[in-house]
């Protein structure tokens, strides 16, 4: 019995860097994303985020499940910086993770550079 087409989370089951943003999406591991993105340790997981929707606590839920090895979150919060409010930064504080809030394409080019360092770097990236 075929069972059609299966529609599934957007999920990529590695880390990779970010090889391009804008036009509402993302590159990167050759395959391209349209919407925001969480890049996790435990791969990069489409977000149903959009630039000016609030950032709160259940929106980060999947971040803070991932705790333990994440040392720093890097949030690109769109065209413009956008700061994080108080109880999600003291969610992630609680959880041993520093956040650090700038545009989406500060927050790719940072995420990156810390990718190649092999820190415990994780980002959640508004799509511009």
């Amino acid at each position: 019995m075929a069972k059609g087409i299966e529609i599934r989370d957007a999920h990529f089951p590695g880390r990779a860097p970010i090889d391009a943003y804008g036009n509402g999406g993302f590159r990167f591991a050759d395959m391209s994303h349209r919407g925001s993105l969480l890049c996790l340790p435990s791969g990069i997981h489409g977000w149903d985020i959009q630039e000016g929707d609030p950032l709160t606590v259940q929106a980060f839920a999947r971040v803070l499940a991932e705790a333990g090895d994440i040392e720093v979150l890097l949030v690109g919060t769109g065209r413009n910086l956008r700061p994080i409010p108080t109880d999600l930064k003291a969610a992630l504080k609680a959880r041993g993770i520093a956040s650090d809030p700038m545009g989406t394409g500060a927050a790719v080019r940072t995420f990156n550079i810390m990718l190649a360092e092999s820190r415990a770097v994780a980002a959640a990236l508004v799509a511009v």
